[in-house]
């Protein structure tokens, strides 16, 4: 996503910049992120662009470039048009911080697009802790404008073609998650992004109605336990008083935790992903065990004595 905004506001900071239309393949040699060696990557691409500064408000016109209007190229309304967002020195030192903490594909935005909104304050060099958002940034955004636009979405998952009205986009512990049913079906199933290949828009908009008071948040699982597709238990966790300050913090409300008297606890989970709550129980080395039920209880002893 980082990539395609950046990318856009090149391509608009070039079109207000020339005061003049320009053709397809001049903006193609010229804006940075464009595809030079191969034409249909290229289309795709630009008229991917040119759709979303339509949808932002942006009058993108396509104007004859000479007298006998023989050939024709885009324009946009001067600058005047576009207001200055007035952003002050904290704002701008905000937003520039977000940028580059929130990466895409584990890379963290450019400075070019800062500029482009009044300049960027002085801040230390270096580089923040960072969060990879993942997945890739053209399937992201069909994504988004496919949610925003309540057109479906076709797609491969599970050796199997879905196509699915995505009713919202979610993103937790490093992946991004679809939400929706399937066509033709009414239960609300989550696809993680990054397995789902290629990922392509399709059908008209306003395409499906959302619920009312819809919360994809809802939908995602609050721990990797949680998430899968096996049978659902209930596993017993014990964690030593040491570490129990630690294990809290990562559980959320609906498990049940008993504090014990030497300070420890021990937490009723839901588990539908073994090998996760397993992994989960290694962390803390010989400060967690898991006390049932008895064959997930030996699992967990298989995986420590192997």
């Amino acid at each position: 996503m980082q990539k395609v905004i950046e990318r856009i506001l090149n391509l608009l900071a070039f079109l207000l910049t020339v005061e003049r239309p320009v053709t397809a393949d001049e903006i193609r040699m010229t804006v940075a992120g464009y595809d030079r060696g191969n034409d249909e990557a290229f289309r795709r691409t630009f008229e991917r662009d040119k759709d979303l500064l339509r949808r932002l408000g942006v009058r993108l016109e396509l104007r004859p470039t000479d007298a006998w209007e023989v050939e024709h190229g885009y324009s946009v309304r001067p600058a005047s048009d576009f207001p200055d967002p007035g952003l002050t020195d904290a704002e701008r030192a905000a937003l520039w911080i977000a940028a580059q903490v929130v990466r895409m594909g584990g890379r963290s935005s450019g400075p070019d697009a800062m500029f482009k909104l009044g300049g960027t304050p002085l801040i230390p060099a270096g580089e923040p802790l960072a969060a990879d958002l993942g997945t890739s940034e053209e399937d992201l955004a069909e994504v988004f404008v496919a949610v925003s636009e309540r057109r479906h979405l076709a797609f491969a998952y599970r050796g199997r073609d879905r196509v699915v009205a995505p009713y919202g986009l979610a993103h937790r512990r490093g992946h991004w998650y679809l939400i929706g049913p399937e066509r033709g079906a009414d239960m609300i199933k989550v696809f993680r992004l990054d397995r789902a290949t290629p990922v392509r828009a399709t059908g008209p908009a306003a395409g499906f109605d959302r619920p009312d008071e819809f919360s994809a948040a809802s939908f995602i699982p609050d721990a990797p336990w949680e998430a899968g597709d096996a049978a659902e238990t209930v596993a017993v966790v014990r964690i030593d008083p040491a570490l129990a300050w630690w294990a809290e913090r990562q559980l959320h409300d609906r498990n049940t935790v008993t504090r014990l008297g030497d300070g420890g606890i021990e937490a009723s989970l839901r588990v539908v992903n073994p090998d996760a709550l397993i992994g989960w129980v290694l962390s803390f080395e010989e400060g967690a065990e898991i006390l049932g039920p008895p064959e997930l209880r030996q699992r967990f002893i298989d995986r420590v004595t192997a």
